[in-house]
């Protein structure tokens, strides 16, 4: 990076943390339509950033809330790399918990407190602010940029695919950069390289067409409750292991290099155990705690529903019950033949006297990404350059369906550089995002740029 960008952004610093504050003023809430104004106002807030730098830009608009897109084409035979953020944040709810208002950005101890501040406001402008720094001081950029910040991630993105195959000639890159991870811990910046997939779904127990009296009808027909309760049992051994029928057939295993990488990283269980407030941690025999959340796939119950549940006793037989389900999925394993299993293993083991009712809401593959790669090579020494310190290699737990859509669409791998940490509240009351970590992501994205090309 030409010392001119490195002395633009430290000039800078200060203008770029007032942008950010104006930008997180907007309470670009999503899945509320009463904001719908200030989805607007956000989007051409982003929009103006771009075209201020001197790129093309276009508010493209959907069935829903519309995708900023902006590009810079100036750099021929170069590396081409599409950005993707979103500017649209979670509700604030509950906003007594917020120590200062969720939309009146504040600096308390070094962190910018807000709603958005990390998720993915605070993330996405960096890459911003170094596209501006390397036009407003040498006038070209060392690789093709491409930028989708889209309004819809935090209510499921349902237009985002569209937009992706309707405009899929148009982004065409060689990697994608997505800032909507996390370091792996203070002071440890990381890299992340694979994620989970997901399946979700309900099922539905329906007995007696009403409620009856326990004491005159209960042991004469099937408790819709108890049948789910038994159902939802049988989906685990005592080893911690899922009994769905081919549930591991397509597992991709760890490799004995990445089992070491994580035995290497700074984990404290006991205080992990402690932060959670649970008397032990648990899950799948054989494998560490890193491993369970970052590598191995699961099933869990996320809700249950059935009978009764106000003050004091009610002697009834229910007339139904429901539970929610979500499967994480690793590498290899296919949504569609999870949940196929899943649905088939519930029927097969549902009792006579209730009916079942299974509805599958979505599904998403897991994503890893060849850590041999040389834009792996070129993310490392711009984390190094940002953050003066190793990157780590890591795994998360979660799920970025737009990781998987990029490379179903496009063709193209994903970069997950997480600025921020999994403790600045995201999705919760007082979200923040360090001042200093939002100043070496800027630095970081400089870098990247160069790094690619000289990849």
């Amino acid at each position: 990076m030409p010392p001119v960008v490195a002395d633009y952004l430290q000039q800078n610093r200060d203008r770029f943390l007032d942008e950010l504050k104006a930008l997180l003023r907007i309470p670009s809430v999503s899945a509320d339509p009463a904001y719908q104004p200030a989805m607007q106002q956000a989007a051409e807030f982003v929009r103006d950033q771009f075209q201020q730098m001197g790129l093309k830009t276009e508010i493209v608009p959907t069935a829903g809330h519309p995708i900023v897109y902006a590009e810079w084409l100036g750099k021929p035979g170069a590396p081409t790399v599409l950005v993707y953020g979103h500017y649209d944040v979670q509700p604030p709810d509950p906003l007594d918990l917020w120590t200062t208002p969720p939309f009146e950005p504040t600096i308390r101890d070094g962190k910018i407190y807000a709603r958005g501040a990390t998720d993915d406001k605070g993330q996405f402008f960096t890459h911003l602010k170094a596209a501006e720094a390397w036009l407003k001081t040498t006038g070209v950029l060392p690789v093709n940029l491409k930028f989708v910040i889209e309004g819809e991630e935090e209510v499921g993105g349902a237009n985002l695919d569209k937009f992706l195959a309707d405009w899929k000639q148009k982004l065409k890159c060689d990697v994608a950069v997505i800032s909507d991870t996390s370091q792996y811990a203070p002071g440890v910046p990381a890299i992340t390289y694979g994620l989970r997939g997901i399946i979700a779904c309900e099922i539905a127990l329906t007995g007696p067409k009403r409620d009856l009296h326990s004491g005159i009808f209960g042991g004469s027909v099937t408790n819709p409750v108890n049948a789910l309760c038994r159902l939802i049992a049988q989906l685990h051994d005592e080893h911690g292991r899922v009994k769905i029928p081919g549930f591991y057939d397509d597992v991709l295993p760890l490799t004995d290099v990445e089992r070491k990488q994580f035995d290497v990283l700074p984990f404290d269980e006991e205080a992990y155990r402690q932060e959670l407030g649970v008397a032990a941690v648990s899950g799948e025999a054989g494998f560490s705690t890193l491993e369970r959340r970052w590598a191995r796939p699961t099933c869990d119950v996320n809700g249950i529903t059935g009978g009764y549940q106000g003050v004091g006793p009610k002697t009834i037989v229910p007339s139904k019950a429901s539970a929610k389900i979500t499967c994480r999925l690793v590498p290899n394993q296919d949504p569609p033949k999870i949940t196929a299993a899943l649905e088939q293993f519930l029927r097969d083991r549902c009792p006579p006297g209730v009916t079942l009712q299974f509805t599958d809401f979505h599904g998403c593959r897991a994503f890893v990404f060849d850590t041999n790669s040389p834009y792996i090579a070129a993310a490392k020494a711009a984390v190094r350059d940002g953050f003066g310190a190793e990157p780590v290699l890591i795994r998360e737990g979660g799920s970025i369906p737009v990781v998987l859509a990029l490379k179903q669409v496009l063709g193209v791998e994903t970069l997950l550089l997480g600025w921020g940490l999994n403790t600045d509240n995201l999705h919760s009351p007082d979200e923040h995002f360090t001042v200093a970590d939002f100043q070496r992501g800027i630095v970081s994205s400089a870098a990247l740029w160069s790094r690619l090309t000289a990849q």
